[in-house]
């Protein structure tokens, strides 16, 4: 599976954070993955390990979020938005393995799937920010 896609599966698990407690995320992990075609064992350790990292570093990012969205709260912030901002700083802050200009260009590429035009330019105009 491609990295992008691999991210995508990570972005649509995040986004069940914001219906779903801490506690019923792990099952909603191994819901989301029964759910993938042709996933390799690999990729599912992959989704998983990543997944779970950002779920417990969750309350650290959303602050990082909230510092760089000027007049935005994490609750304002649309639910497919937030889950896209929530893997990008992620990336950016946390994972040594992704450079970033790839988390932010993935992350506008998943805004284009899952989101409307304001939404890209606010993904985008957020994370720029995260990086100066």
């Amino acid at each position: 599976m491609s990295r992008h896609n691999l991210r995508e599966n990570i972005f649509k698990i995040l986004f069940k954070v914001e219906f779903n407690s801490v506690d019923e995320m792990k099952e909603q992990i191994e819901f989301s993955l029964d759910d993938i075609e042709n996933l390799s064992d690999e990729d599912k350790a992959y989704i998983t390990d990543k997944t779970e990292k950002i779920i417990s570093l969750i309350g650290n990012i959303d602050d990082i979020i909230s510092g760089i969205s000027d007049g935005w709260s994490i609750n304002r912030i649309g639910k497919a938005e937030l889950a896209i901002l929530r893997l990008a700083v992620y990336e950016i802050k946390f994972d040594e393995d992704i450079p970033l200009n790839v988390a932010v260009s993935e992350a506008v590429e998943l805004a284009k799937t899952y989101c409307t035009e304001e939404a890209r330019s606010f993904i985008n105009g957020v994370l720029t920010k995260l990086n100066n």
